[in-house]
């Protein structure tokens, strides 16, 4: 879910990705070498070249991803087992007209999450950060390569903004959220919806304005994740005998 975010922080960030910064130096750099490293295989290709990066990079943060998802699906375990009980509690705090009643009823949930080591939050942060700064050094790489913008590939030239490309990246973007989202607990869905739809939105804006190659980035990334994604969803999704069996459990017991 990292890149749900990135779209949000591109708009507000004003660093050059033709500094000589700390993150330039460290990140930017040495993507902007990959692209160039990629091109030469493929005889000046840049449209290949980011493809090709963007399967690398992808591969590299495979194993972050696996990490989130495995941690997704454990949670979405657990949820499930207490289901019962949680809407019994919500069914409570409905009725209630008492704050004082409301607020012993809500930490009586905490505490039910607290027993069963739920934290309805958790989305495994850690790797959504350390993803964070590779997709954001890649978009300056794309966005500061002059030998980008003098290269075409399939219909667009990748300096120039394409309207196709644009809503593409779009609608891949809507598409992996849409996918991703079956992935959570209700609770997270309801917290993430928004910021889905915000998303694909916030990526057509910047790529209307942007060269065509940062909406291939981008499109090229979504189609790998929701691959990425479904091969995590075999791997690591419970069996229904298997959560039927855990729903049947006293809830008390870890």
């Amino acid at each position: 879910m990292a890149l749900l975010f990135i779209p949000l922080l591109l708009t507000g960030c004003s660093a050059n990705a033709q500094g000589d910064g700390f993150f330039h130096q460290m990140v930017v750099s040495p993507l902007t070498h990959l692209m160039e490293f990629s091109a030469q295989l493929f005889n000046g290709n840049y449209g290949l070249s980011i493809i090709l990066a963007t399967l690398m990079i992808r591969l590299l943060l495979f194993p972050l991803m696996a990490k989130q998802q495995k941690s997704q699906m454990e949670m979405k375990i657990k949820m499930q087992k207490i289901q019962p009980e949680v809407m019994a509690i919500q069914g409570k705090l409905q009725k209630a007209t008492d704050m004082a009643e409301k607020s012993e009823l809500q930490q009586e949930l905490m505490k039910l999450y607290q027993t069963q080591g739920i934290n309805p939050l958790n989305m495994g942060c850690l790797p959504m950060l350390i993803q964070m700064p590779i997709l954001m050094g890649f978009y300056y790489a794309i966005q500061g390569s002059a030998e980008i913008a003098t290269h075409s590939f399939l219909w667009f030239n990748l300096g120039e903004s394409d309207v196709i490309m644009t809503l593409i990246a779009g609608a891949v973007y809507y598409l992996q959220f849409k996918m991703s989202m079956s992935q959570m607990p209700a609770e997270q869905q309801g917290q993430m919806k928004i910021m889905g739809l915000i998303s694909p939105m916030m990526i057509m804006f910047i790529s209307f304005s942007a060269p065509a190659a940062l909406p291939l980035y981008w499109s090229t990334s979504g189609l790998l994740l929701i691959v990425q994604n479904e091969f995590l969803k075999r791997k690591y999704n419970p069996k229904p005998l298997v959560i039927q069996s855990l729903q049947s459990e006293p809830s008390g017991k870890k």
